[in-house]
């Protein structure tokens, strides 16, 4: 009897111990921030909003103030990741015609921006001039040419002109424009080198491919192995704009619509004033 007591007192001893380490090993999971086991904690905790990225169609001519503001913006709208896509504006308009992802588009030229209004891919109501600029000829840094005027370049020590292709770069076109006006367009083809996009012209004078190249103030102020030779007569061209505009497949309207009046402030104006950029009269 009394060894049967002994074992059931040992047997009770172990059953114990082993509820108790039971519960032990699950308390734990409770300290441990579980949504099941304390909801009020869940709620306090949401999950973080989802970061929206927006993609930028703009005129090369724009890039390094637009890199320069897109580290601004992004430091106070932590949600928000920008997205550019760098090309001449005619390019850049048939993407975005042809159903490429955009959700703003920043053009050189405002036939750009109005064939995709007149195609109802932009609205009129979410576009308008935000930037203007000029046309100037450039020339390498260390060049001993002397170029002060278009005729200049008619000189035979000048062998390679480097311009935008007209068809699709808004620069390029204002230099036919000027050119043409000037009465040199046709006799200065046979030195005429053409560049994909305004950047690309700037390259050619800057490695020495080209003698000339016809670039915007901008780019020229963006480099230090070309120098401007003469800015381009502004009457002998259209006038240099630069609409910005929502593009009404854009999935995040809202946060186009922050960018698109945020690029409109006078904080982002004072970057692209600091690029060489001029703000419209009246702006």
């Amino acid at each position: 009897m009394f060894t049967y007591c002994k074992k059931s007192l040992a047997m009770s001893l172990l059953v114990g111990l082993a509820v108790l380490f039971s519960g032990c090993g699950t308390q734990p999971q409770a300290g441990a921030g579980s949504s099941d086991s304390n909801p009020s904690l869940a709620a306090s905790s949401p999950a973080p909003a989802a970061k929206v990225e927006l993609t930028i169609s703009a005129a090369a001519s724009l890039t390094d103030a637009l890199k320069e503001i897109q580290a601004s913006y992004e430091a106070k709208h932590s949600n928000v990741k920008l997205n550019f896509n760098f090309g001449a504006s005619g390019s850049l308009q048939q993407q975005i015609e042809q159903g490429a992802p955009a959700d703003l588009f920043l053009s050189a030229a405002t036939k750009n921006m109005q064939a995709l209004v007149d195609r109802q891919l932009v609205d009129k109501d979410n576009q308008k001039n935000l930037l203007t600029n000029e046309l100037v000829v450039v020339v390498p840094a260390d060049a001993n040419a002397s170029i002060g005027k278009e005729e200049d370049l008619t000189l035979s020590t000048v062998k390679s002109i480097a311009i935008g292709i007209p068809e699709s770069v808004p620069a390029g076109n204002y230099a036919k424009e000027a050119l043409t006006h000037a009465k040199l367009w046709e006799s200065l083809q046979p030195k005429t080198v053409q560049g994909k996009d305004v950047r690309q012209v700037l390259q050619y004078v800057e490695t020495g491919n080209s003698d000339a190249g016809f670039v915007y103030k901008t780019d020229a102020l963006t480099s230090k192995k070309v120098r401007v030779a003469f800015s381009v007569n502004p009457s002998w061209y259209t006038p240099v704009e630069y609409p910005i505009g929502i593009v009404k497949a854009t999935k995040h309207g809202k946060e186009a619509a922050k960018v698109y009046d945020y690029l409109q402030s006078k904080e982002a104006l004072d970057v692209f004033v600091k690029y060489g950029f001029s703000a419209p009269k009246g702006s």
